[in-house]
């Protein structure tokens, strides 16, 4: 009998990797499978021929043997592929995976039917204020969703009863039926792939093992959240059907707006009104911070629109738990509704000023240089 190259067969040199020995399987297993050409010999061989090259090089043990024994190798180690060789039973978990759209009832599903499928995720819209976010807090929420009937322990039998074994698969949760060299594994249309059947239904939840009810949910939220961050809790969504994994809440958080502060990831913004004066002369003002009034100095001849940093100031980075700044930007108040002393004043200023306005100056100057 001729020596088989199963780097060849593959499609794969002989130093690829796991994932390229993978992804080359799977497109062949589409090709070839015996299901998508019935009848077709040439390609039921053909698929079990790929198959058994990728389980030799899909294992490390195997293929060290393989690249340095070759086949005779394999043999003398006691793996034999000539007889006895399923590649359903050996690759049901990526077969699950390669023709999960394909081929419904096969292999994985009738797994996951047997232990039964997992419940659903739900969604939680909360809204927090803009210092709970900043500083965390604890909320509890109320939720409706399904929970495990208490009366029946989830099993959907009425209390004191037990399920039975299905007759028609015999407790297997799937019937098997047999083609040239493998199998395919349909799930059973009685028990619906539990392997039990309910002889007598539970009056509290009519045999569905759940009910449903309001759940109330203590929430940490961590400081430092923004508008839009989701928390997720993990088995706290609805239980699943037949002893099922729970799915999972996720909280999505709404900020309220701060009538002051903006955000700008872990730093914070405001803007903080100083007079003509204090801006002129300088002066030491209170403006507001994430825990009060603090004081900060504005130096002589401030311009509107000044941005101050306040170091550590800000919010914690949930992600590296370092504080961020508050950006302060000033702006000048311009005076309104003059007495007669205060119009003198700034007449008298004007006057003893002249044209001395540099930055007034620079800006004509470019207005000029544009319309040359």
């Amino acid at each position: 009998m001729a020596k088989k190259d199963y780097y060849k067969i593959l499609g794969v040199p002989r130093d690829a990797s796991l994932e390229d020995i993978k992804r080359a399987f799977r497109q062949l297993a589409k090709k070839y499978h015996p299901d998508a050409n019935p009848g077709d010999k040439e390609c039921e061989e053909k698929f079990k021929e790929i198959s058994v090259a990728y389980d030799v090089l899909s294992d490390p043990q195997k293929r060290e043997i393989y690249d340095t024994y070759g086949e005779e190798g394999l043999s003398s180690s006691g793996f034999r592929y000539d007889t006895g060789f399923d590649p359903f039973e050996r690759f049901s978990d990526i077969f699950e995976d390669i023709f999960a759209d394909t081929f419904d009832g096969f292999f994985g599903r009738t797994r996951e039917s047997r232990r039964g499928s997992r419940g659903r995720d739900l969604r939680y819209d909360l809204n927090i204020t803009f210092n709970e976010a900043v500083n965390g807090v604890e909320k509890l929420i109320e939720i409706p969703k399904m929970e495990i009937c208490e009366d029946c322990k989830g099993t959907g039998a009425s209390k004191g009863t037990a399920l039975k074994t299905c007759p028609k698969c015999g407790g297997k949760g799937n019937i098997v039926y047999s083609q040239g060299f493998f199998s395919i594994s349909q799930t059973c249309n009685k028990c619906n792939g539990t392997g039990k059947i309910i002889e007598s239904i539970c009056n509290v939840c009519e045999g569905e093992g759940r009910v449903r009810r309001i759940k109330k949910i203590k929430v940490n939220i961590p400081a430092g959240v923004d508008d839009g961050s989701t928390l997720r809790l993990a088995k706290e969504g609805e239980p699943g059907e037949r002893g099922g994994r729970s799915g999972d809440l996720y909280i999505v958080l709404h900020v309220e707006k701060h009538p002051i502060f903006e955000r700008d990831g872990s730093d914070i913004i405001c803007e903080v009104p100083i007079s003509f004066t204090e801006a002129a002369l300088g002066a030491e003002i209170e403006v507001p911070s994430l825990n009060g009034l603090i004081k900060m100095k504005i130096p002589p001849g401030t311009h509107s629109g000044k941005v101050f940093r306040l170091k550590n100031k800000g919010i914690i980075d949930l992600n590296t738990n370092i504080r961020g700044d508050q950006l302060v930007r000033v702006v000048i108040e311009v005076p309104t509704n003059l007495t007669p002393k205060q119009r003198e004043l700034l007449i008298e200023f004007a006057k003893i000023s002249g044209e001395n306005h540099p930055v007034k100056e620079s800006f004509f100057k470019k207005i000029k240089n544009l319309f040359k």
